[in-house]
């Protein structure tokens, strides 16, 4: 979860400008999903570098490792909960059956996101 954006109360999501964003699948072993997030951050550097210096062809390859990376994290590709609720990721949360929720967040909740 990411404790800095509302999330939502199931754990599946955070907001972000009113858009829900899947969060990591909380059933990864710590070790591992920090070795995740430090290869992705290290992906997203390259892929930094590789714009500032218009290389497309490395930014390409740097966004590809960071797409494989997300979906291992589970915040990418197949959801991770098993109850066959569907993958909302990148919605407006207003749009969604959190509708409700989102609404009951406080101005300063939003602020947040």
């Amino acid at each position: 979860m990411n404790a800095a954006k509302p999330t939502t109360p199931d754990g599946r999501y955070f907001v972000v400008k009113g858009r829900l964003w899947r969060c990591t699948n909380p059933s990864l072993p710590s070790e591992l999903k920090e070795k995740l997030v430090s290869e992705l951050m290290r992906a997203r550097r390259e892929k930094g570098a590789a714009m500032r210096v218009g290389d497309s062809v490395r930014r390409e390859k740097a966004r590809q490792r960071i797409d494989l990376i997300k979906n291992e994290l589970g915040e990418r590709g197949p959801v991770w909960w098993s109850d066959d609720a569907p993958d909302l990721n990148r919605h407006m949360a207003k749009n969604t059956p959190y509708a409700q929720w989102f609404a009951g967040l406080t101005a300063k909740q939003h602020e947040k996101d």
